[in-house]
């Protein structure tokens, strides 16, 4: 995963995936930059690749090459969060599902059969270390207002 980057995996059903989720993100965020990978899993079977920004768009190839599963996308971007493209992202006719929207460390689940591979699913992040406090409460209150998401 490029430093300083989001993520965003998903399943989808279709190759015109890679045409409408560039649309979808250009549209979301004025100046997003990321790069989308899809792998074809039908005809070619090739990655499929489109974005703004050429090193999120080699680093989402290289990945989803890895990676291998059928009708699946990666996201990778900068210049804007998750939060600010998912309802977009979601309202694609070809997405099925997300697994994952993350600036964490992820580990992909994946089934091999003879057929091919698909995403089971995800570990995202790390698990928990205990229960919020009030300084806890305080900083996930602070944070937000500081990324502008609460006044």
């Amino acid at each position: 995963m490029p430093k300083e980057t989001n993520m965003i995996l998903g399943t989808a059903h279709f190759i015109k995936t890679v045409e409408d989720v560039f649309e979808a993100m250009v549209n979301s965020v004025p100046g997003i930059r990321f790069g989308l990978a899809f792998c074809e899993s039908s005809g070619e079977c090739l990655v499929r690749v489109e974005g703004t920004d050429e090193e999120l768009k080699k680093a989402s190839a290289e990945n989803m090459l890895k990676l291998g599963c059928g009708h699946s996308f990666l996201v990778f971007l900068r210049n804007a969060y998750p939060i600010n493209v998912l309802n977009a992202l979601k309202n694609v006719p070809e997405v099925c599902t997300i697994h994952a929207a993350t600036a964490n460390p992820l580990e992909v689940v994946i089934a091999e059969t003879e057929h091919g591979r698909g995403i089971l699913g995800v570990v995202d992040g790390s698990k928990p270390k205990g229960i919020e406090d009030e300084e806890g409460i305080k900083w996930r209150k602070d944070i937000l207002r500081k990324f502008g998401y609460k006044r």
